[in-house]
């Protein structure tokens, strides 16, 4: 019966199944970086809402006119036209919630920033895995404000 371990051998190679580990995963060399959600905690304006747009990789979502947002509010990408934008293992993605004025309604001011890391978002993430980087951007300029900002970071 010696000869039935080299057999035994030969067919679990046949059937893939070695010892060796599973095939690792390729790490992301930068991410992809977009808004997945905005919840709305407070608005103290006199007409109960704030008029919003983002301002992400030097360019303004939506990218023309802005976003109505009132207490309670949930807003989704596409109500803003689907910020997004790229960040390396090494680099940074800022996404900067700004308030406007119609009629003219521009840059707008920013009212607080979610920043997504790479060194330490991006870089542990395998291709095409998926992270989130959640936080409060609040604050009391003029009137206080209080929205919750949840961006989804894609491996890649």
């Amino acid at each position: 019966m010696m000869r039935s371990a080299p057999l035994i051998t030969a067919l679990a190679l046949a059937a893939g199944l070695t010892a060796s580990p599973a095939a690792a995963s390729v790490a992301a060399s930068n991410c992809r970086v977009e808004l997945y959600d905005i919840d709305n905690h407070d608005v103290d304006e006199r007409d109960g809402k704030d008029e919003l747009r983002f301002l992400v990789g030097g360019n303004l979502f939506p990218p023309n006119g802005y976003v109505n947002v009132r207490n309670g509010d949930d807003r989704d990408p596409a109500d803003f036209g689907f910020p997004s934008t790229s960040v390396s293992n090494t680099g940074s993605a800022t996404f900067d919630l700004r308030e406007v004025t119609p009629p003219a309604v521009g840059r707008g001011d920013s009212l607080g920033t979610v920043v997504v890391w790479g060194s330490t978002v991006c870089a542990p993430l395998a291709t095409g895995a998926v992270d989130y980087v959640e936080d409060f951007v609040e604050g009391d300029d003029e009137t206080f404000y209080s929205y919750q900002v949840k961006l989804k970071v894609t491996g890649l």
